[in-house]
């Protein structure tokens, strides 16, 4: 620094403080607004004027507030609840629910003792197995999947059975469901999403009947529907239905089938026989009647609907769980999967094919077949790549983006690559119900994977 410019920077800082003297001397003689002595006085003149210095003071905190931090005021979010949880309606993924990836377990139940099996060859102590529990933790990320699944299934149901109004089509209960569905599940290829078409079976048609592109079916109020909808993760699939209805005369009903299913669920177990469970279930479900525009109707247990295995992208992967007596002698085994369905019935008890078909699913066993129509390869390429082995319909098929479709669809079921199942009815003017839950055989016990507070 030059000899020249020292006297102009002393010059300078001698400014300086002289500036910071003087806003110190003002600091000092500005008397602080919060004091204790204008406190008081500003409550005095409150009481004065007959007004609450608590509510005044506090108010003007509360608008101060966001100006003195300089951050704006926080909106009140209306779609979430309480806590952080779910939206209303639900959007927030299961996934981000359950950042750290443990999911809510079922319901946990203890194994029967199989009817035909001294109590020595029971599963009563599995609990306390140290080798039980073992091989339980081994297959743990198996059942986060199941349980990820199961809760995206259990949020959708108990939205859309207060979303469900009659006056509505079919199609519209139908898509709100799976769009709902798909947003909780994550829906991603066929690593995550539904499992299979949205049943809202109505009346005497008990099962697979979903709405075609143009269906106009409404509601009624006087309606019996099935809703039975599917998730999964990584082919893990919930299979799990319930019976809506909005005139109670239907109550003996729905309590006899959801009696009926409980029971199946309670005797169901590693090495139980499965005509033991089709037994209970047929003995429960047919020990109640109903009395319908006064005539009295026996319920009868469908005999030829089933509840079965399931493995994964196989929703029915072999074993059979009847719900009327005489059914397979097939043991239940350590680490099956199974949904637990039953059927009740005010007519015959026994369905047949009927209506369009709208449910479709590859052959999972079908070997290689050449085809010869460039539409067949096409569609099928398209049923590979958005649903696999798993069970797709027609508006799915438009969703997908496949057009004129039918004459290959056709195609693909004559020659046995793709099966139809059409909707199964009963005799027209009678009423269906059903209940499902999917249970998990763990090595160290029994767990309704499904259960929820509604049913």
């Amino acid at each position: 620094m030059s000899a020249v410019e020292t006297p102009k920077v002393e010059a300078v800082v001698s400014e300086v403080a002289a500036t910071a003297t003087g806003e110190d001397a003002k600091k000092q003689k500005k008397p602080k607004p919060n004091n204790k002595k204008l406190r008081q006085e500003a409550a005095a003149k409150i009481v004065a004027e007959g007004g609450d210095p608590d509510a005044t003071t506090n108010g003007e905190a509360e608008k101060k507030a966001p100006t003195g931090t300089g951050q704006p005021a926080k909106k009140k979010n209306k779609g979430k609840k309480a806590g952080g949880g779910q939206t209303d309606p639900p959007t927030i993924p299961i996934s981000e629910l359950f950042a750290n990836g443990n999911y809510p377990e079922g319901q946990i139940m203890e194994y029967p003792t199989p009817k035909d099996m001294p109590d020595d060859r029971t599963a009563k102590d599995r609990f306390t197995s140290e080798e039980k529990r073992a091989l339980d933790r081994m297959n743990n990320d198996i059942y986060q999947e199941l349980r990820q699944a199961a809760e995206a299934h259990r949020q959708t149901r108990q939205y859309m059975q207060s979303y469900i109004k009659p006056g509505m089509t079919m199609i519209q209960i139908c898509e709100e469901l799976e769009n709902t569905a798909r947003r909780l599940i994550g829906e991603n290829g066929l690593d995550a999403g539904l499992a299979f078409p949205t049943g809202c079976s109505l009346n005497h048609c008990a099962a697979h009947y979903t709405p075609n592109a143009g269906d106009t079916t409404v509601l009624q109020h006087d309606d019996v529907c099935k809703i039975d909808f599917g998730t999964h993760i990584k082919g893990r699939i919930i299979d799990c239905a319930f019976t809506l209805t909005f005139n109670n005369k239907y109550d003996k009903l729905l309590q006899a089938v959801k009696e009926a299913t409980n029971t199946g669920i309670k005797e169901a177990g590693i090495d139980v026989r499965l005509c033991d469970i089709g037994s209970a279930i047929q003995e429960v479900m047919e020990s109640y009647e109903i009395e319908l525009d006064g005539k009295t109707y026996p319920i009868k247990a469908i005999r030829n609907l089933n509840g079965h295995s399931i493995s994964p992208y196989r929703i029915h992967a072999g074993k059979t769980v009847p719900i009327v007596k005489g059914g397979e002698s097939t043991r239940m085994e350590e680490d099956e999967f199974y949904a637990i369905e039953t059927f009740g019935s005010t007519g015959r008890g026994l369905v047949h094919d009927d209506m369009d078909c709208s449910h479709y699913m590859k052959n999972f066993d079908l070997p290689f077949v050449p085809l010869r129509l460039q539409s067949s390869k096409q569609l099928l390429g398209t049923i590979n790549k958005h649903f696999g082995t798993l069970a797709f319909c027609k508006r799915w098929l438009d969703r997908a983006g496949a057009t004129k479709y039918q004459m290959a669809l056709k195609d693909l079921c004559d020659k046995g690559i793709v099966e139809a199942y059409p909707p199964l009815c009963d005799i027209k003017g009678c009423y269906t119900a059903q209940y499902e839950h999917t249970i998990m055989l763990r090595p160290t016990c029994k767990e309704v994977v499904s259960r929820g507070d509604d049913y």
